[in-house]
This record gives structure tokens, sequence and C-alpha cells, in this order.
């Protein structure tokens, strides 16, 4: 068996891609989660509190790196949206008949 080699990168890319099925959902999830993580980072001397805070306790303070480790840890996931709403109620109209 192959022994993993130390990167620079902690978790690695191939246990990322693991959890969702393109590397372009990884850069929009963990992009989308990152600027959550800022906003409630700043937002925490208002004491506003309606952002989720971070769901894993992580050794790094950026906001992308913390989204990372919350999507290898499984914490954040996706769902796909039907892109045309319209389109799927009358698809699901049509079967009925």
């Amino acid at each position: 068996m192959a022994e993993r080699r130390a990167t620079m990168m902690d978790p690695p890319i191939e246990n990322l891609l693991e959890k969702v099925d393109s590397k372009y959902t990884l850069v929009s999830l963990s992009a989308k989660r990152g600027r959550e993580v800022n906003s409630y980072f700043n937002q925490l001397g208002e004491g506003l509190g309606s952002i989720v805070p971070p769901q894993v306790t992580s050794i790094s303070r950026k906001p992308l790196s913390i989204a990372l480790d919350e999507i290898s840890a499984g914490k954040i996931t996706y769902h796909r949206v039907d892109p045309d709403p319209e389109e799927a109620a009358e698809e699901a109209g049509d079967e009925q008949v």
C-alpha cells in the first residue's frame, strides 16, 4: 500500500472530492461556507447571532480552511436545486395523467 505523502493541504483534496460530486461543487460550497464563517467572526462583537458558527474545531483561523475542514468532516452538505421549477412541475403533471 502506498504511503501518504505529507502535503501542505490538509485535508487532502482527494478526501474532499469524495464528499462532493465535482471539483466545481467543492469550490462553490467551500467559498460560500467560507464567506458565512467570515461573516460569523465579523458579527461576534455585535451580538446578533444569526449566522451558524463553525461546526468543527480547527487549528486554522482562516475561514476557507475552516470551511474545508467542515466539508471533510461531513458537517456541510449540499443538494441540487432544479434550475427550472416550472418545467419540473409540468413534467410531474404529465406523469400523473
